[in-house]
Parts: structure tokens; sequence; C-alpha cells
């Protein structure tokens, strides 16, 4: 389990709850494939069942197999987690995780801070603004939204093509700045749990 970055959160975290939020996650999964029903009981901490965004990744061998998740808080984060842990397993981007592929499964879950608008009119301003490696963005308009997690710079750590593959996911032109586009900026407390970390229980709640 680890802590990999920390910011203003919604949801105040400790690691343990993050542990558990993993360990809530990984069980989603198992229950989904086994056919068994999901397990809803509330946590302790109030902290867990305080409103939260969460999204959760799952990976197998390094290649994704799912990522889906919130970006508003709306609901208690232990149900937020265990609801994008499941959906994750039918990303529409990929086949979906198969029986088979457990317990292989790489689980992490990202808790969001609130998103914070970025007062900004062009792209220069946006890149002048931004932070590599700490910020996540949405960007939005009447009819668009995409966010790309700070995570994402690991695979695209230059601004530039940052800000371009974010407006390509959305819909928008890549090398263009559309019209009343919306940014916001948040940061995230990930949690993760590896397949091959023999010491972690993963399914003990």
């Amino acid at each position: 389990m680890g802590l990999v970055a920390s910011s203003s959160l919604a949801v105040p975290l400790t690691v343990e709850d993050g542990a558990a939020l993993v360990r809530r996650a990984a069980a989603g999964v198992r229950a989904r494939l086994a056919g068994r029903p999901l397990d809803g009981r509330p946590p302790a901490r109030s902290a867990l069942r305080a409103l939260g965004a969460s999204f959760v990744t799952l990976e197998r061998g390094g290649a994704l197999r799912g990522c889906i998740g919130s970006l508003e808080p709306v609901r208690p984060l232990f149900v937020d987690v265990v609801r994008n842990a499941v959906k994750a397993m039918t990303d529409p981007r990929l086949p979906p995780v198969r029986p088979g592929e457990w317990p292989g499964l790489d689980v992490k879950v990202s808790v969001l801070s609130y998103p914070v608008p970025l007062p900004v009119v062009d792209r220069d301003g946006l890149l002048a603004e931004l932070r590599p490696g700490l910020d996540g963005l949405i960007f939005a308009d009447d009819r668009l939204r995409a966010t790309f997690l700070p995570a994402v710079w690991t695979k695209l750590p230059d601004p530039a093509r940052f800000v371009a593959a974010l407006l390509d996911k959305g819909g928008w032109p890549p090398d263009g700045w559309p019209a009343g586009l919306q940014v916001y900026r948040y940061a995230t407390t990930e949690f993760f749990d590896r397949a091959e970390d023999a010491a972690v229980d993963r399914l003990a709640l």
C-alpha cells in the first residue's frame, strides 16, 4: 500500500483509510467476477462514509484493464470506490475483465480533491499555471467534458502535449483553444495494491 501524493482532499484520509478503500475495491471486483453480492456494509471510519470522489484503475501486467471515476463528491466515498471498481471492469474502451485475470490485477484508488477553477483564457495562460506531476485537469464547455488524472503526467510529461492530448480526448481540436472552455485543477491521493505483494491481504475487510 502506498501513499503517492497528498493535497487538500474533499475527505481527509489516513494511510489506513486508503488501505481499507483498496481492499473494498479489490473485494468488489472479486465478488462481481464470482457472481456474489457486493458487500455494502458501511465502514466504521466516518471519513470513509463522507461524500467523496474517486477513480479506480485496474491493471494487469502493466496493461490498463479499466479506469472509471467520479469528479464530484455525490455519494459516500466507500460506495463511490466500490461502484467505480466494478464499472472499471467493463471500461467501454477495453475488453471486459475476465475471471481468469484474478488475482493478477493491480488495483489503484485515487481520491480527488475539490476541483478549483483556473481563470485562464488561452493555452499560454494555462501552460504558465500548470504544475506538472501534480495537477489533474478538467476541461469543460456546454457540451463536452474531459479529464486527466495527475498520474497521466508519467506518460505525457511535457505540458504542451498534456494539454493537447486532453483537448483531443474531449473531442476538441488538439491545437486550438475552444471558445468558452472552462478549466479546473485538482489533485489526488493515491493508494494501491499490487497483485504481486503477497503480504497484502487484499480481501480482508
